[in-house]
Protein backbone atom coordinates (compact mmCIF):
# COMPACT_ATOMS: atom_id res chain seq x y z
CA UNK A 1 0.00 0.00 0.00
CA UNK A 2 1.40 2.82 -1.08
CA UNK A 3 2.50 6.49 1.34
CA UNK A 4 -0.12 9.29 0.18
CA UNK A 5 1.39 12.30 0.14
CA UNK A 6 0.04 15.99 0.20
CA UNK A 7 2.54 18.75 -0.89
CA UNK A 8 1.94 22.16 0.83
CA UNK A 9 4.50 25.11 -1.05
CA UNK A 10 3.79 28.34 -2.62
CA UNK A 11 6.74 27.48 -5.14
CA UNK A 12 4.99 26.00 -8.33
CA UNK A 13 8.72 24.53 -8.72
CA UNK A 14 9.11 23.20 -5.37
CA UNK A 15 5.40 21.05 -5.93
CA UNK A 16 6.24 19.78 -9.10
CA UNK A 17 9.77 18.85 -8.48
CA UNK A 18 9.38 17.12 -5.45
CA UNK A 19 5.70 15.36 -6.99
CA UNK A 20 7.96 14.19 -10.18
CA UNK A 21 10.35 12.70 -7.59
CA UNK A 22 8.10 11.04 -5.39
CA UNK A 23 5.93 9.63 -8.05
CA UNK A 24 8.43 7.86 -9.35
CA UNK A 25 8.98 5.68 -6.29
CA UNK A 26 6.60 2.63 -6.48
CA UNK A 27 5.50 2.67 -2.51
CA UNK A 28 4.54 6.70 -2.93
CA UNK A 29 1.73 8.23 -4.62
CA UNK A 30 1.28 12.15 -4.42
CA UNK A 31 -2.37 12.76 -3.63
CA UNK A 32 -2.28 16.39 -3.76
CA UNK A 33 -0.86 19.47 -3.29
CA UNK A 34 -1.52 23.46 -2.06
CA UNK A 35 -0.41 26.36 -2.55
CA UNK A 36 -1.03 27.91 1.68
CA UNK A 37 -1.23 26.60 4.81
CA UNK A 38 -5.38 27.48 4.51
CA UNK A 39 -5.53 25.60 1.51
CA UNK A 40 -3.64 22.61 2.54
CA UNK A 41 -5.88 22.16 5.29
CA UNK A 42 -8.81 21.44 3.14
CA UNK A 43 -7.06 19.57 0.61
CA UNK A 44 -5.49 17.67 3.29
CA UNK A 45 -8.78 16.89 5.14
CA UNK A 46 -10.24 16.05 1.78
CA UNK A 47 -7.73 13.86 0.53
CA UNK A 48 -6.46 12.26 4.05
CA UNK A 49 -2.79 11.61 3.22
CA UNK A 50 -0.25 10.20 5.43
CA UNK A 51 2.47 12.12 5.01
CA UNK A 52 2.30 16.02 4.15
CA UNK A 53 5.16 18.15 3.27
CA UNK A 54 4.99 21.57 4.56
CA UNK A 55 6.54 24.90 3.30
CA UNK A 56 7.36 26.85 6.28
CA UNK A 57 6.85 30.42 4.49
CA UNK A 58 3.42 31.06 2.68
CA UNK A 59 1.49 33.75 2.23
CA UNK A 60 -2.45 33.28 4.04
CA UNK A 61 -1.27 31.01 6.18
CA UNK A 62 1.94 29.95 6.63
CA UNK A 63 3.36 26.48 7.70
CA UNK A 64 3.66 26.71 11.47
CA UNK A 65 0.01 27.95 11.84
CA UNK A 66 -1.48 25.55 9.59
CA UNK A 67 0.61 22.90 11.81
CA UNK A 68 -1.03 24.07 14.78
CA UNK A 69 -4.33 23.85 13.19
CA UNK A 70 -4.04 20.30 11.46
CA UNK A 71 -2.37 18.44 14.84
CA UNK A 72 -4.53 20.17 17.69
CA UNK A 73 -7.96 18.64 16.00
CA UNK A 74 -8.89 15.20 18.27
CA UNK A 75 -8.51 11.76 16.82
CA UNK A 76 -4.51 11.67 16.81
CA UNK A 77 -4.48 8.33 14.76
CA UNK A 78 -6.32 10.19 12.04
CA UNK A 79 -3.22 12.83 11.47
CA UNK A 80 -1.15 12.79 9.13
CA UNK A 81 2.88 13.11 9.54
CA UNK A 82 4.15 16.68 8.64
CA UNK A 83 7.58 16.90 7.32
CA UNK A 84 8.32 20.55 7.62
CA UNK A 85 9.79 21.89 3.72
CA UNK A 86 12.83 24.36 5.19
CA UNK A 87 15.45 25.85 3.75
CA UNK A 88 19.14 26.44 5.98
CA UNK A 89 18.22 29.80 7.60
CA UNK A 90 15.41 27.82 9.77
CA UNK A 91 16.92 28.67 13.19
CA UNK A 92 13.07 30.62 14.15
CA UNK A 93 11.06 28.03 12.76
CA UNK A 94 13.04 24.69 14.60
CA UNK A 95 11.35 25.02 18.21
CA UNK A 96 7.73 26.09 16.87
CA UNK A 97 7.48 23.05 14.69
CA UNK A 98 8.24 20.38 16.72
CA UNK A 99 6.42 21.82 19.44
CA UNK A 100 3.74 22.51 16.57
CA UNK A 101 3.92 18.68 16.44
CA UNK A 102 5.88 18.33 13.37
CA UNK A 103 7.60 14.97 12.94
CA UNK A 104 10.76 16.28 11.06
CA UNK A 105 12.23 18.78 8.64
CA UNK A 106 13.43 18.35 5.00
CA UNK A 107 15.81 21.08 3.40
CA UNK A 108 14.25 21.70 -0.37
CA UNK A 109 17.86 20.68 -1.79
CA UNK A 110 17.35 17.42 -0.49
CA UNK A 111 18.25 14.24 -3.35
CA UNK A 112 15.80 12.24 -4.69
CA UNK A 113 16.93 9.93 -2.60
CA UNK A 114 17.01 11.42 1.27
CA UNK A 115 13.02 12.74 0.43
CA UNK A 116 11.88 9.87 -0.17
CA UNK A 117 13.23 7.99 2.28
CA UNK A 118 12.06 10.97 4.46
CA UNK A 119 8.54 10.38 3.68
CA UNK A 120 9.22 6.71 4.92
CA UNK A 121 10.68 7.48 7.81
CA UNK A 122 7.63 9.50 8.49
CA UNK A 123 4.99 7.36 7.08
CA UNK A 124 5.95 4.78 9.61
CA UNK A 125 5.96 6.43 13.02
CA UNK A 126 9.59 7.85 13.52
CA UNK A 127 10.97 11.61 13.52
CA UNK A 128 13.15 13.01 10.67
CA UNK A 129 15.51 15.07 13.31
CA UNK A 130 19.32 15.26 11.85
CA UNK A 131 22.44 16.57 13.81
CA UNK A 132 22.30 19.86 12.41
CA UNK A 133 18.67 20.17 13.28
CA UNK A 134 19.11 18.87 16.72
CA UNK A 135 22.18 21.59 17.03
CA UNK A 136 19.95 24.52 15.98
CA UNK A 137 17.41 23.33 18.65
CA UNK A 138 20.03 23.10 21.25
CA UNK A 139 20.98 26.66 20.22
CA UNK A 140 17.71 27.85 20.76
CA UNK A 141 16.76 26.91 24.10
CA UNK A 142 20.20 28.32 24.82
CA UNK A 143 19.10 31.67 23.82
CA UNK A 144 15.36 31.42 25.36
CA UNK A 145 17.55 30.57 28.61
CA UNK A 146 15.77 29.14 31.71
CA UNK A 147 13.68 26.26 31.24
CA UNK A 148 10.06 27.06 30.04
CA UNK A 149 8.68 24.16 31.54
CA UNK A 150 8.80 24.19 35.75
CA UNK A 151 7.64 20.55 36.41
CA UNK A 152 9.47 17.73 36.68
CA UNK A 153 6.87 15.23 37.99
CA UNK A 154 6.64 13.55 34.86
CA UNK A 155 10.57 12.08 34.84
CA UNK A 156 10.09 10.41 38.36
CA UNK A 157 7.67 7.71 36.56
CA UNK A 158 11.08 6.99 34.36
CA UNK A 159 14.01 4.39 35.78
CA UNK A 160 17.81 5.65 35.98
CA UNK A 161 18.17 4.04 32.93
CA UNK A 162 15.43 5.73 30.79
CA UNK A 163 16.43 8.95 32.23
CA UNK A 164 19.65 8.46 30.99
CA UNK A 165 18.47 7.50 27.35
CA UNK A 166 16.32 10.70 27.44
CA UNK A 167 19.31 12.48 27.93
CA UNK A 168 21.19 11.25 25.51
CA UNK A 169 18.29 11.73 22.75
CA UNK A 170 17.88 15.59 23.93
CA UNK A 171 22.29 16.23 23.50
CA UNK A 172 21.41 14.43 19.37
CA UNK A 173 22.55 10.71 19.56
CA UNK A 174 21.08 8.27 17.08
CA UNK A 175 20.20 5.35 18.73
CA UNK A 176 23.41 3.68 17.00
CA UNK A 177 25.18 5.76 18.92
CA UNK A 178 23.39 5.63 22.76
CA UNK A 179 23.80 2.02 22.27
CA UNK A 180 27.65 2.44 21.98
CA UNK A 181 27.81 4.36 24.99
CA UNK A 182 25.87 2.52 26.98
CA UNK A 183 27.33 -0.74 25.95
CA UNK A 184 24.02 -2.01 25.01
CA UNK A 185 22.39 -3.59 21.93
CA UNK A 186 20.08 -0.97 19.69
CA UNK A 187 16.83 -2.65 19.94
CA UNK A 188 17.66 -2.56 24.25
CA UNK A 189 17.73 1.45 23.08
CA UNK A 190 14.90 1.57 20.89
CA UNK A 191 12.84 -0.45 23.81
CA UNK A 192 13.89 2.09 26.59
CA UNK A 193 12.88 5.24 24.22
CA UNK A 194 9.36 3.57 23.27
CA UNK A 195 8.54 3.45 27.26
CA UNK A 196 10.08 6.48 27.57
CA UNK A 197 7.39 7.55 25.19
CA UNK A 198 4.28 5.92 26.51
CA UNK A 199 5.74 6.93 30.20
CA UNK A 200 5.89 10.87 29.10
CA UNK A 201 2.92 11.19 27.17
CA UNK A 202 4.97 12.08 24.06
CA UNK A 203 4.41 11.05 20.45
CA UNK A 204 8.24 11.28 19.01
CA UNK A 205 11.92 12.05 19.05
CA UNK A 206 11.54 15.92 18.47
CA UNK A 207 8.66 16.30 21.23
CA UNK A 208 10.84 14.56 23.37
CA UNK A 209 14.00 16.30 22.97
CA UNK A 210 11.86 19.86 23.35
CA UNK A 211 10.92 18.23 27.06
CA UNK A 212 13.99 17.16 27.74
CA UNK A 213 15.52 20.94 27.19
CA UNK A 214 12.49 22.85 28.86
CA UNK A 215 12.12 20.77 32.50
CA UNK A 216 15.86 21.17 32.50
CA UNK A 217 16.93 17.35 32.49
CA UNK A 218 19.65 18.43 30.13
CA UNK A 219 20.99 22.29 29.20
CA UNK A 220 22.46 23.64 26.45
CA UNK A 221 26.69 23.12 26.68
CA UNK A 222 25.98 20.14 28.52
Amino acid sequence: MSVRVVIVDDQGMVRTGFGVLLNAQPDIEVVGEAVNGAEGLRVIAELRPDVVLMDVRMPVMDGLAATRALLSEPGDAERPKVLMLTTFDLDDYVYEALRAGASGFLLKDASAGELAEAVRVVAAGDALLSPSITRRLIAEFSRLGAPRAPSRERLEALTERETEVLALVARGLSNGEIAAELVVAEQTVKTHFGRILMKLGLRDRPQAIVYAYEVGLVRPGD
